[in-house]
């Protein structure tokens, strides 16, 4: 494991913004690599002076988009015929995959972007996105916004405290929860606004 992230951190220094891009990317779809030991690195060298901080944030949105749209087209392509054809085998009948489109369909964009900012979640919200054929534009929308307040927070997080260990150590479970808090009140308001819209 230690091995491992030594190679994070030499890539992130290495590689640079490819780097950032490529490790971003794998973090979205096969490999979910922790966003934190891409990012805080990154922060980091950008306060010292080793790299430019609108292209850290950059890179990592497009790399998290260009991981996404892997997954986005795979459950699209192999996943829906797939389910479509041997769902039944798997208890995925039809009735719950309209359900499902249904939900997408209304509740897709909220979806994609709190998504984006829980961790264990935000590599895997772009199958049911492709599983439901979510608009591909309204998809790379709300997954570039929420990637990339995602990486303004780590990032961030690195340039202001990313030298001091301690420090970092102390406050990032303060910033996962003050993030989870965030998608709370954003679901809450979402919920609020979309009953007062059926009431009218």
């Amino acid at each position: 494991m230690h091995a491992f992230i030594d190679w994070i951190l030499l890539t992130v220094n290495g590689w640079g913004y490819p780097g950032i891009f490529i490790l971003m990317a794998l973090e979205s779809t096969v490999l979910p690599i922790p966003s934190e030991l891409v990012l805080i690195p990154a922060g980091y060298l950008a306060y010292q002076g080793q790299m430019n901080l609108p292209l850290i944030l950059l890179s990592s949105t497009f790399g998290s988009l260009a991981g996404a749209l892997i997954n986005y087209g795979f459950a699209l392509w192999v996943g829906r015929p797939f389910l479509e054809r041997y769902g039944s085998y798997f208890f995925v009948r039809p009735a719950l995959l309209h359900k499902t489109d249904a939900f997408f369909a209304r509740h897709g964009a909220i979806s994609t972007f709190t998504g984006r900012l829980i961790p264990g979640i935000r590599h895997l919200i772009s199958l049911p996105a492709g599983l439901c054929r979510m608009s591909i534009a309204t998809f790379a929308a709300y997954t570039t916004l929420g990637a990339g307040l995602w990486s303004v927070v780590l990032t961030v997080l690195g340039y202001v405290i990313g030298g001091n260990e301690a420090l970092l150590q102390e406050n990032l479970p303060l910033v996962t929860a003050a993030v989870l808090v965030f998608v709370a009140l954003t679901l809450l308001v979402y919920v609020l606004w979309r009953q007062r819209e059926e009431a009218a």
